[in-house]
């Protein structure tokens, strides 16, 4: 999932001499916990300042992940990248201005004073990555291989037990739980148990 904004004129302004191809996207350092205003502000500017052949979409990527607090099971939205909000627009002196000085925004993403577009398959793997959270939440875990957990959930709540294998794809961990005085491997769902 994230946010984002999408002009509804989506060419370029044919007076620059630019094309599609120039468009790319980029990266830009905003305070931290401000992004969501950062792009507020800046589709705000775009459309004040009519740059909407320039500046395209701007996108805050956010994740939907699961934690268990008090007990209770609750998704919760999670930024992929705190403190940066990506653009694709085509990058132009005017455009250049439009977007450094929106409120809250620090800097490009670059080399010294020269901007640099993230590549095409960084771009690809952050937006896919962003819409495959959205189909399935991934559980927010705190724990880790021999670390010793509590059993909060299913038929063995309020045992103590120890990590020996966690499954990141399928969401679950195998508990080393006391059982009659043998310890008995049982596969849980991450949210059935909690750090000690």
């Amino acid at each position: 999932m994230f946010t984002e904004h999408t002009s509804e004129n989506d060419q370029p302004d044919t007076n620059a001499g630019a094309t599609t191809e120039d468009r790319a996207w980029f990266a830009i350092h905003t305070y931290s916990g401000y992004e969501n205003k950062v792009r507020s502000h800046l589709e705000a500017r775009i459309a004040s300042m009519d740059m909407r052949g320039k500046i395209f979409r701007v996108i805050v990527p956010m994740e939907e992940e699961v934690e268990i607090k008090q007990g209770q099971r609750r998704t919760v939205q999670r930024k992929v990248f705190p403190g940066y909000v990506l653009v694709e627009m085509i990058m132009s002196d005017e455009a250049w201005y439009v977007v450094r000085n929106t409120p809250g925004v620090t800097s490009f993403v670059g080399s010294g004073n020269k901007p640099v577009p993230l590549q095409e398959h960084e771009v690809k793997t952050i937006l896919k990555q962003v819409t495959k959270e959205t189909e399935k939440p991934k559980a927010k875990i705190s724990f880790s291989k021999g670390q010793s957990v509590r059993v909060v959930d299913g038929p063995f709540a309020d045992f103590i037990g120890t990590v020996s294998d966690l499954n990141m794809d399928r969401n679950k961990v195998t508990v080393l739980v006391s059982f009659f005085g043998r310890e008995t491997p049982v596969i849980l769902d991450f949210l059935q148990v909690e750090k000690i």
